[in-house]
Formats: C-alpha cells, sequence, structure tokens
C-alpha cells in the first residue's frame, strides 16, 4: 500500500464520517471532514505523479474514492434538504450511467481508456463546491453566502453533469463503432 492509495482509502472512510455529522447536525464537523476528504483527493494524484507511486489500483480507486464520496454527499444533502433533490437524481444517474457503459465495453471486450476530459473536471469541481458551499450555509459560517448561491452552483452543476456525461456516452458509442 503507497501513501497515494491510502489516501484514497481515507478519502472512502471519511465518507460515513461525513453522514453520521449531518444525522447529528453537526454541519460544522461535516465541512471540515468533507474539506479533510478533498484535500486527500489533492494530494493523492499529486504525490501520486512527485514519488512515481502511480499504480493500476490506484487509477480506480481515485476516481471510486470520488464517486463515493460526492454520490453519498449528494444524496445525503438532498434527504436533508441541503440541496435539491432533481440535482441528486442528475449527478447519480450520470454516474450510474458512465459505470454502465464501461460494465458493457467490458463486456463487449473494446480496448477502451478511462481518461476524464475537461469537461468533467469541470464537472467534478462544480459537484465539490455545490457540497461545500451547501455546508457552509448550514453551518452558518459566512451569512453572505445564501440560498441563491445554492441554486446557481445547482444549475451549473446540473449543467456541467448533463454535457460530460453526453460527452462519456459519445466517446463510449465512438469506442464501440471503432471496434465494430
Amino acid at each position: 500500500m503507497n501513501i497515494p492509495n491510502f489516501l484514497s482509502l481515507l478519502r472512502i472512510i471519511l465518507v460515513p464520517v461525513i453522514v453520521i455529522f449531518l444525522i447529528q447536525e453537526s454541519y460544522a464537523k461535516a465541512l471540515i471532514v468533507f474539506a479533510v476528504a478533498g484535500l486527500t483527493d489533492a494530494m493523492d494524484g499529486t504525490v501520486a505523479r512527485l514519488l512515481n507511486k502511480q499504480t493500476e489500483l490506484g487509477s480506480f480507486l481515485d476516481p471510486l474514492a470520488d464517486k463515493i464520496l460526492l454520490s453519498t454527499s449528494f444524496i445525503a444533502l438532498a434527504i436533508f434538504g441541503l440541496i435539491p433533490s432533481w440535482l441528486s437524481v442528475i449527478v447519480i444517474s450520470r454516474d450510474f450511467i458512465i459505470l454502465l457503459g464501461i460494465a458493457t465495453l467490458s463486456m463487449m471486450s473494446v480496448t477502451y481508456e478511462i481518461k476524464p476530459i475537461f469537461v468533467s473536471k469541470v464537472t467534478t469541481t462544480l459537484q465539490i463546491a455545490t457540497v461545500f458551499f451547501a455546508l457552509i450555509i448550514k453551518a452558518n459560517i459566512f451569512a453572505i453566502v445564501g440560498h441563491n448561491l445554492i441554486m446557481i452552483l445547482s444549475w451549473l452543476t446540473a449543467s456541467f453533469t448533463i454535457i460530460s456525461g453526453l460527452f462519456y456516452i459519445i466517446k463510449g458509442i465512438k469506442f464501440i463503432n471503432r471496434t465494430a
């Protein structure tokens, strides 16, 4: 087990802690743990590149940890009414469609490379920002940010989530057509 993979595992382990704090209505604590989880995401890739510790396990573990963190956060925040539930449906549906596409390509023995595209990186950033600011608002840390910011972030996040999902669908279809 190398440091980057440990950081990805730590991110997965922190997910139930965030949910527990949300259940307890300890929003500031949930925010802190979410921020720490976000830091592990930034650190694992950087450490892997700097120490030349990129592994096949890490290439699957890092995005898996991201999906678990964000999916769980979106579901929990929607259940507790901190973000619109329709946004959670869009985020989860996109991830499910991507996983279904990967499974389909694998079952068809289609060679593909999992590489994030730019719009997907913007999508992930917006998803993280949406969770982060929803927690900031609920923790009453900054009175300046409020419901309007969450609605703007929600619409931006939904738009980019849909766009990136469409890009991945098109990319998957191209992989299939290339082998047909």
